[in-house]
């Protein structure tokens, strides 16, 4: 992708964002854009980071693993987020890659990110991924789990930013995203991690914090 289609792309989200989040008398700089680089190696990457993109999200430990530590060299104040689901095997690693997790949904993880936070003395912001839509093919934990899954995660002194979704495909999202805020606040947290290329501007509206882009960033796969 040239540098110009890079900023083009970059710059139209960034003022979708911005648009929808002055509609709901918020401001831009409260959502955290995260352009979501699962499966394009880093010459895909570079150009948006030579645009001034500067957050970005992975799905799988390895794969991160295989190309972000020469780009990390590189480019000073990049941040990773990981928000495919982990497997609790993985937790280590995760902790010494991601500055974000976005996807613990069980107590098993949370335990397994807990014991490696500890070891490595850092402790990346963790969302608690809810099965917002009870899909069974989705990960997440289920809503009435959700108060012990906090509890569990508070105990293992996980630092909870909030709460992360992935409505169901192919229906109007502005109900699930609504139903997470309320869960939100609920439950004490600030953090929204939900929003895509296909309805990030209606997540902005409702509250979120964090949206997941990558299509209109990087083009379809």
């Amino acid at each position: 992708m040239p540098l110009d289609d890079a900023q083009a792309r970059l710059r139209l989200v960034q003022d979708r964002i911005a648009h929808a989040a002055g509609l709901a008398n918020r401001k831009p700089s409260e959502v955290t854009l995260i352009a979501i680089s699962k499966t394009h190696e880093a010459e895909a990457i570079r150009p948006l980071l030579a645009a001034g993109q500067r957050v970005f999200g992975e799905n799988r430990v390895q794969e991160a693993q295989g190309k972000w530590p020469e780009l990390l060299a590189k480019t000073p104040g990049i941040a990773l987020h990981l928000v495919g689901q982990l497997q609790s095997n993985k937790a280590g690693d995760a902790v010494a890659l991601f500055d974000a997790i976005h996807s613990v949904d069980r107590p098993s993880l949370v335990t397994a990110l807990g014991h490696a936070m500890d070891k490595a003395g850092k402790r990346p912001a963790c969302f608690l991924q809810v099965n917002i839509g009870d899909e069974d093919q989705k990960g997440g934990c289920a809503v009435a789990a959700l108060p012990e899954l906090l509890a569990q995660a508070r105990i293992a002194t996980l630092p909870v930013a909030g709460l992360m979704c992935v409505p169901p495909a192919d229906v109007d999202a502005a109900p699930y995203f609504a139903l997470l805020a309320k869960i939100a606040r609920d439950n004490g947290l600030d953090g929204l991690s939900m929003g895509m290329s296909g309805d990030y501007e209606t997540a902005v509206m409702i509250g979120a914090t964090h949206v997941r882009v990558g299509t209109a960033l990087f083009g379809a796969r």
